[in-house]
C-alpha cells in the first residue's frame, strides 16, 4: 500500500459532517449544520430557470458574469459607502469558503504567522497549516465572545502576514462593534497585514444593529478582501455561490490563483442573481426575518434547563446546557442526537485547546413547526 505523507495529517472529517450524517442515522431533527429547512424564493429559482433555458450554460467569465460584478459594486456603496471597480475588484466565487481558501493559498506561505479568534469557523485552520502557514489563536471570551485587543496586540510581529475577522461571528452569534473596528483599524495602521474580514452574514444582524463591514473604514478597507455568500442570504446553501472584495492590486493576486482554482462560478446562477439583487427588498429584509425566527425558538424554550444570551447575528443560537450535566460538550451533543433526537453542534471543537465551555449551537434558520418539534424536545430534558 502507498505511502501517504498527509500535509493535515491531524484534520478528520468536519464536524458539521459527523453531526448531519449522526443526524441522518438516528432520524433527529437536525438543528446542527448552518442551512434553512425552508424554500428559496420561488422568483429566484425561476429566474435561474429561464437562464439557463436562454442557453447561459457554458463557462462564465473568470471574474465572474459582469452585470452581477456591477450590481455588488453598486450594493456596497450604497450600504457601506466604498467604491470597488467591478471589473478589477470584485471576484465571483463558488461560495465563501472557496474564497477564504483562494486568498489563505495566495498570500500566506511557510513561516507567515495568520491570526485567528476562536471559536473560529472550521476551515481557517486547516486552509492555513496547508499553505505552510503558522496560526496563532486568540480566545475569545466565553460569556460575550468579545476581543481583547490589548491581546491581539501583543500577538502582532513582524512574522503577521493575516489576520482573518468574522462579522456576525459564526458560531457564538456575536458582532463586532464600531469601537472594535477602529480599534483594529489602528493597530494595522503603519503594516502590511492583509485583512480578511468574513461577512457572510451580513443581512442577519439583530436589534436594529448596523453590520461594521471592513468597507466602511479606510485604514481597513485599504488591505481587506471580505467575503460574501449568497447561500447564506438567500437560503440556497447548496448553490455554493459568493463573491469577494478587495482593491485592485490584492485582487489581481487572488486571480491568479483563483482561475487555476475553480476558474469560474456557476454561470446560470450568476445571471439570475444579476436581477435578482436589482431589488434591495430581497435581502434587506433578513434582520427582521431571522430575528422573528430567533425570538420564536427562545421564548419556546425560555422555561427550559439550557440558559443563553440572545443572538446578535447570524442564524445560529449558543445554549448552555451546565445545569443539566457535566458531560464533555461533545458526549452531550452525542447523546442528544441519539437518546432525545435533536442535533446540535459541540462548539469546543471550534475554541482554542478545545476550550469545553458546556455549549452547543443550534441553528434556528428552519421553519415553525421544525423549531416547535425541537424546542419540545429541549424542554423536556
Amino acid at each position: 500500500m502507498q505511502n501517504i505523507n498527509s500535509k493535515l495529517p491531524e484534520v478528520s472529517t468536519t464536524i458539521f459532517t459527523v453531526m448531519s450524517q449522526m443526524a441522518s442515522h438516528y432520524n433527529a431533527i437536525n438543528l446542527s449544520q448552518g442551512f434553512p429547512n425552508f424554500d428559496a424564493s420561488s422568483e429566484l429559482i425561476n429566474l435561474v430557470t429561464k437562464a439557463m433555458q436562454e442557453g447561459h450554460n457554458q463557462y462564465a467569465p473568470m471574474p465572474g458574469f459582469l452585470p452581477l460584478r456591477e450590481i455588488i459594486a453598486e450594493k456596497n456603496n450604497t450600504l457601506y459607502n466604498r467604491s470597488y471597480h467591478p471589473e478589477t475588484e470584485v471576484t465571483i466565487t463558488s461560495g465563501a469558503t472557496q474564497a477564504i481558501f483562494t486568498i489563505i493559498a495566495t498570500f500566506i506561505s511557510s513561516g507567515d504567522e495568520v491570526i485567528i479568534f476562536k471559536p473560529a469557523y472550521d476551515s481557517y485552520e486547516p486552509s492555513i497549516s496547508l499553505f505552510g502557514g503558522t496560526v496563532i489563536p486568540i480566545q475569545l471570551s466565553s460569556s460575550t465572545y468579545s476581543v481583547n485587543w490589548e491581546e491581539v496586540a501583543s500577538k502582532i510581529s513582524s512574522k503577521t502576514k493575516m489576520i482573518i475577522i468574522n462579522t456576525p461571528h459564526n458560531p457564538s452569534g456575536s458582532v463586532l462593534s464600531k469601537e472594535d473596528m477602529l480599534r483594529l483599524e489602528k493597530l494595522l495602521k503603519d503594516t502590511d497585514i492583509i485583512l480578511l474580514s468574513d461577512e457572510v452574514y451580513e443581512h442577519i444582524i439583530f436589534e436594529g444593529q448596523s453590520h461594521q463591514s471592513a468597507a466602511l473604514y479606510n485604514g481597513l478597507a485599504e488591505r481587506a478582501f471580505i467575503t460574501a455568500s449568497f447561500g447564506k442570504t438567500f437560503h440556497t446553501t447548496g448553490w455554493k455561490t459568493g463573491y469577494c472584495l478587495a482593491p485592485k492590486e490584492l485582487m489581481t493576486e487572488f486571480r491568479k490563483v483563483h482561475q487555476f482554482n475553480v476558474f469560474s462560478g456557476n454561470n446560470p446562477i450568476q445571471h439570475a442573481l444579476a436581477t435578482y439583487l436589482k431589488t434591495p427588498d430581497n435581502y434587506l429584509y433578513l434582520s427582521n426575518f431571522y430575528q422573528k425566527k430567533r425570538d420564536f425558538f427562545l421564548s419556546l424554550i425560555a422555561n427550559s434547563r439550557f440558559s443563553f444570551t440572545p443572538a446578535s447575528g447570524t442564524y445560529f443560537q449558543l445554549l448552555n446546557y451546565s445545569s443539566i450535566t457535566k458531560e464533555n460538550d461533545i458526549d452531550f451533543a452525542e447523546r442528544l442526537t441519539k437518546e432525545h433526537k435533536v442535533a446540535a453542534i459541540p462548539v469546543s471543537v471550534f475554541n482554542h485547546n478545545n476550550r469545553d465551555d458546556k455549549v452547543l449551537r443550534f441553528c434556528f434558520a428552519k421553519t415553525e413547526d421544525t423549531l416547535k418539534r425541537a424546542a419540545e424536545i429541549l424542554c423536556n430534558i
